[in-house]
């Protein structure tokens, strides 16, 4: 992942080091904040669909998939799709109003309300009884296509082929020339999500050209023709109203400041991590403070402390405290009451 315009300049430095250099054209789309999903389709057919897991195995959801209304079971054959195999990968998402509309429906009926959007989709699509995957409205957008790589020559070329067949894309992709382009891209976007009825974490970048994106090859399962570019941390204000020390498999003793839940980018945030003693002396932190949280991805963390006189935020800190240091462990407890 990248998180600056230098962290994007050092791909392309890993990538001219492969020998993909001078690279002509860049697509730009939007990271959904879903759950990734593969469809393979036979003949045109829908056959199957499954999470994409670890890459190599992931779980059969074929009859949940089969109620999305977005994933055609059947692609149009006058945009003549390819006989045999193909594979479609693309990401499974709420919209923030049907999210809504589901926790609406829970409060009506005294049920436990969801956390975030993308992780009611990864339960709707796990369900055993289909006709509740199917009342949650899920929706779908494809970003790659596995089978005819041999017959386009561009990931546009894929995007096209997908909408022909009626399968739907992010409309808000685009070709860039540039890294100045690759960061008008992510920065428009990251000021604009607000505007889109679905969550963002950032944008993909990945080389437009199908033979440079394969020479750059693999690693592990991630290709390295791609990359994902963040967005900065979401944070929010809030109250601590407790701190415990949670003990890592290892040793480790991490404190945990237990929040009244705050909103943050469409999930409700009750605990962050502390990280270590030092983190709470820095911040001078006391149950019953304000603070400030800020969320990337699925991890939530105490930015900083506002200062008594107005807002503010400070760095992170990523040291731990062992569960052998018995005297530290004392202060700590000393420190949080």
């Amino acid at each position: 992942d990248a998180f600056s315009q230098e962290d994007v300049r050092e791909w392309l430095g890993r990538l001219a080091n492969l020998d993909v250099k001078n690279i002509p054209e860049f697509y730009c789309d939007l990271k959904m904040d879903g759950l990734a999903v593969e469809l393979k389709y036979v003949n045109g057919v829908f056959a199957q669909g499954s999470t994409r897991g670890d890459g190599l195995i992931g779980e059969d959801i074929t009859q949940n998939i089969k109620t999305i209304e977005a994933i055609p079971l059947k692609l149009h054959l006058e945009a003549q799709p390819p006989s045999g195999e193909i594979y479609v990968r693309g990401e499974v998402f709420l919209t923030k109003k049907e999210f809504a509309r589901i926790n609406k429906e829970q409060e009506k009926k005294g049920g436990k309300l969801y956390a975030n959007p993308r992780n009611t989709a990864a339960g709707s699509l796990r369900q055993l009884d289909p006709s509740i995957t199917a009342s949650r409205k899920l929706n779908f957008y494809a970003y790659d296509l596995i089978g005819i790589d041999n017959k386009v020559k561009t990931k546009q070329d894929k995007y096209q082929a997908l909408n022909a067949w009626g399968v739907a894309t992010n409309p808000n992709s685009k070709i860039v020339h540039s890294i100045e382009e690759i960061q008008k891209y992510r920065d428009y976007w990251e000021k604009e999500r607000g505007q889109l009825d679905y969550e963002l974490d950032g944008v993909v970048i990945s080389i437009n050209d199908n033979q440079l994106y394969e020479r750059a090859g693999f690693v592990g399962k991630a290709p390295r023709g791609g990359i994902a570019y963040k967005f900065a941390p979401k944070e929010a204000q809030t109250i601590v109203e407790d701190i415990q020390v949670q003990v890592g498999r290892t040793g480790v003793l991490t404190p945990v400041a237990h929040l009244k839940p705050v909103s943050i980018g469409g999930t409700t945030v009750s605990r962050a991590t502390l990280h270590n003693i030092d983190e709470i002396q820095r911040l001078g932190l006391k149950i019953g403070d304000t603070v400030m949280v800020g969320r990337a991805g699925d991890a939530c963390a105490v930015a900083g402390k506002p200062p008594r006189t107005g807002a503010g935020a400070a760095g992170r800190y990523d040291v731990r405290l062992y569960a052998d240091d018995v005297a530290a462990r004392a202060e700590l407890f000393q420190l949080i009451q």
